[in-house]
C-alpha cells in the first residue's frame, strides 16, 4: 500500500504527463520561445488539437495504464499484444501520429508482440536508425507496476520498460533510455527524489559511461540549447532532465520544457512524467487539470484527469472508493 504522498507522486507520474503534452501541443515546430514570452495552456494555431487536449504521446501510454490496471504485467506477452491491438486501433484515426510509430504499426500484420518486435526492427533496418523519441513519450506508466520494494523490482521494471519500448522502437538508444527514465519513476515516486544517476548506473558499464556523459550535456545546458535534437530520443531525455533540473517547481518545469521549441509536446510529455513522480499530481495548477482530455474520449464521452487517475489507483491497487 503507498502512501498518500507516494500515492499522489504515481498519479503525477501520469497526470503531469498528460498536462505536459497538452501544454506543448500549440507549441510544436517552432523555435524556442523568448523568456518574455508566456507560455500558455491554448488551442493550437491549426487547430488540429483543442486548448488542453493531449497529443498521441499520451494517447499510446494510455493502453498500458489500461493494461496495468486491469492487472497485466508487463512480461506477459499477452498483455504486451492487447496493448499492441489498441495502438493499432488507436493509430487508425489519430490527430497526430510519428512517422517511424505508424510505419511500425502498419506493418504488423498479427496482434502479437513477436510481430509487433518484428515489424519494429524490419523499420529500423529499412530506415538505418529507429532512435525517435516515441517510446519514451510513453513510458510514464511502466513503473507503476514495479513499486513495491521487493528483490528484483528494479530489474523486472528495467527489463518490462525495454520490452515495451522495443514494441515500436528497435535502436538500444530507445531501450536505454525508457530504462533510465522508468526507474527514475519508481525511486521519485518513493522516494520523492529523482536518481536518475543510478538509473545509468543500472546499465552495462560502456552504454553507463555513454548516457552519464549525456547527463553532464543535460546539466550544463537550457533546454532551448538543446531544441535541434529533441526529437531523437537522447536529445528528448536531455532536454526534460534539463528541464528538471534548472527548475523548482513542477509548473516551471513543464514551461521550461515547452519554451524550449521544436517537439514540445513530446519533451512536454517526458518532462511531465518524471517531475510529477518528483512533486506529485497536486503540484498541477487546477486550471491545467480540470480541462485536461484526450484519446479514448470523444464526442459523446470525456475522457480526463478523473480517468487517468482511477486507472492510476487501480495500477497501484489501490481502492477507488
Amino acid at each position: 500500500m503507498l502512501t498518500p504522498h507516494q500515492l499522489d507522486r504515481a498519479i503525477g507520474a501520469v497526470v503531469a504527463s498528460a498536462a505536459g503534452d497538452a501544454l506543448g501541443a500549440s507549441y510544436e515546430f517552432q523555435p524556442p520561445l523568448d523568456p518574455s514570452v508566456p507560455v500558455e495552456l491554448r488551442a493550437g494555431d491549426d487547430g488540429l488539437f483543442e486548448r488542453a487536449e493531449w497529443t498521441d504521446d499520451t494517447s499510446m501510454a494510455v493502453p498500458i495504464l489500461q493494461a496495468l490496471a486491469r492487472g497485466g504485467r508487463l512480461d506477459d506477452p499477452a498483455a504486451l499484444a492487447a496493448i499492441v491491438g489498441e495502438w493499432i486501433g488507436w493509430a487508425r484515426v489519430p490527430k497526430g501520429i510519428g512517422t517511424q510509430t505508424r510505419a511500425v504499426l502498419s506493418g504488423i500484420r498479427h496482434v502479437t508482440e513477436g510481430d509487433a518486435r518484428a515489424a519494429a526492427r524490419a523499420v529500423h533496418e529499412q530506415a538505418g536508425k529507429s532512435a525517435g523519441n516515441g517510446s519514451l513519450m510513453r513510458t510514464g506508466p511502466v513503473a507503476l507496476a514495479y513499486l513495491i520494494d521487493g528483490v528484483g523490482a528494479a530489474a523486472a521494471l528495467a527489463a518490462a520498460a525495454r520490452r515495451v519500448s522495443e514494441l515500436t522502437h528497435f535502436e538500444t538508444d530507445a531501450g536505454d533510455a525508457c530504462v533510465i527514465w522508468s526507474l527514475a519513476i519508481r525511486a521519485a515516486i518513493l522516494t520523492g527524489h529523482a536518481e536518475l544517476r543510478a538509473a545509468v548506473d543500472t546499465l552495462p558499464a560502456d552504454r553507463a559511461a555513454i548516457w552519464h556523459a549525456r547527463v553532464d550535456t543535460a546539466e550544463a545546458a537550457l533546454p532551448s540549447q538543446l531544441a535541434d535534437n529533441n526529437a531523437w530520443v537522447v536529445g528528448a531525455l536531455e532536454a526534460a532532465w534539463s528541464a528538471i533540473t534548472h527548475s523548482e517547481t513542477l509548473t516551471d518545469a513543464l514551461r521550461l520544457a515547452v519554451r524550449a521549441g521544436n517537439d514540445t509536446d513530446t519533451v512536454g510529455a517526458i518532462t511531465g512524467s518524471l517531475a510529477g513522480a518528483i512533486y506529485g499530481a497536486s503540484a498541477l495548477p487546477a486550471e491545467w487539470v480540470e480541462p485536461l482530455h484526450g484519446w479514448p474520449g470523444d464526442e459523446f464521452r470525456v475522457f480526463g484527469a478523473p480517468e487517468l487517475t482511477e486507472l492510476v489507483q487501480r495500477a497501484v491497487s489501490v481502492p477507488t472508493a
